[in-house]
């Protein structure tokens, strides 16, 4: 199928499909005669496997970091990606990514709580106090 196609499938777009392409997510799709993307069955699978994983909160970089592990993804029915840490697997991306979010959740906690204080008292607390 062609990438209009592919991306419809997969509920991207086809910009998105030449993005994964380019980030070495995507593995270059095999050519038409006259040039064009010809996308089968298993890279729509592939696509949306990594808009499964960017949805639950990873980067793209985290997915690019561990492409040599795609292949769990493409397996019919698709195996599970370990759990246990370890350099090839996706656990020490997914505590990274974690400790990430945590990080942000507080900072966004410690702003939500200034705000309030502002709104309640009218006092944003003095110079250095965020």
């Amino acid at each position: 199928m062609r990438i209009g196609d592919a991306a419809a499938a997969a509920g991207t777009t086809p910009r998105a499909l030449r993005f994964y392409e380019q980030r070495g997510l995507l593995p270059p799709p095999a050519r038409t005669p006259s040039g064009q993307r010809e996308y089968g069955p298993g890279e729509v699978a592939r696509v949306r496997a990594i808009r499964r994983l960017l949805a639950v909160g990873l980067t793209v970089d985290d997915l690019v970091s561990r492409v040599h592990r795609f292949d769990l993804l493409d397996a019919d029915p698709p195996r599970r990606c370990s759990a246990e840490p370890g350099s090839e697997t996706f656990a020490p991306v997914v505590s990274a990514r974690l400790a990430a979010l945590d990080a942000e959740i507080a900072r966004l906690t410690a702003l939500r709580n200034g705000l309030a204080r502002l709104a309640a008292t009218g006092d944003a607390g003095g110079p250095g106090e965020h």
